[in-house]
């Protein structure tokens, strides 16, 4: 689904890429650069960006946005000697190794680099979650209602712990979050869920089904959905 994950993804507030620029890097290595979220918007700051990336379909859509991608699991990627003074991973560090991902970064990282981890949650209006509710109980009662508020702040690892803060090579980890809204079309909102993992795990049938009944309870809404973002980073430098 890398086409469509291209499409339908959420970019980064422009805060947060002016933030990470704002480090004046000279090198910058983009975790898990999907097709190029994050590594596009840094380019553009015209800093030099080299993405890494596990799947070969979204390297060849980051590379046709003009990012330089090499396919590896970063855990087991060749740098060849290469360090880097900014590392990034947008909404991908919970794919890797917890262990082998923070002693792969420290390798990768030069001295008092820094490493920024980050990911957005979203929540919609308490109208439109109201009226996604029934829907997800009948279609898909299994998947995660993210767009509902979170009783805590999200965290980067499922286990609720960050290996960062573990590692004697690394400064303490500094929490930022920036805030930020966006209205979404139909086509947009529905395009996105069908790029979620647990959604696609539902398989075609009942994926369809569940599409096509938001789209419609969408357009009984007026045709769109108001969404609340909030982007979190965690930062940390190499000792």
């Amino acid at each position: 689904m890398a086409e469509e994950y291209d499409r339908y993804r959420l970019t980064y507030p422009r805060e947060l890429i002016d933030d990470l620029a704002g480090l004046r890097p000279a090198k910058v290595l983009d975790v898990g650069c999907g097709t190029g979220k994050a590594a596009v918007a840094l380019a553009e700051r015209g800093l030099p960006v080299l993405g890494v990336e596990l799947d070969e379909r979204m390297a060849q859509v980051a590379r046709s946005h003009g990012v330089d991608v090499e396919v590896s699991a970063f855990e087991s990627w060749d740098c060849a000697g290469r360090t880097f003074d900014l590392v990034t991973c947008g909404d991908a560090w919970h794919w890797i190794d917890p262990v082998r991902g923070v002693a792969k970064a420290a390798e990768v990282l030069d001295a008092g680099g820094t490493i920024a981890r980050f990911w957005t949650s979203t929540v919609v209006d308490e109208a439109v979650g109201a009226a996604f509710d029934p829907i997800y109980r009948r279609y898909a009662p299994e998947v995660a209602q993210i767009w509902r508020p979170a009783q805590a702040t999200p965290r980067v690892h499922a286990s609720g712990a960050d290996p960062f803060e573990r590692s004697p090579a690394f400064s303490p980890v500094e929490m930022r979050s920036y805030r930020w809204e966006r209205t979404f079309g139909a086509d947009a909102w529905v395009g996105l869920a069908a790029t979620v993992s647990d959604h696609v795990r539902l398989g075609t049938d009942r994926l369809t089904a569940l599409l096509l009944e938001l789209r419609s309870r969408i357009d009984g809404l007026g045709g769109t959905v108001h969404a609340h973002h909030e982007t979190y980073v965690l930062l940390s430098q190499l000792a």
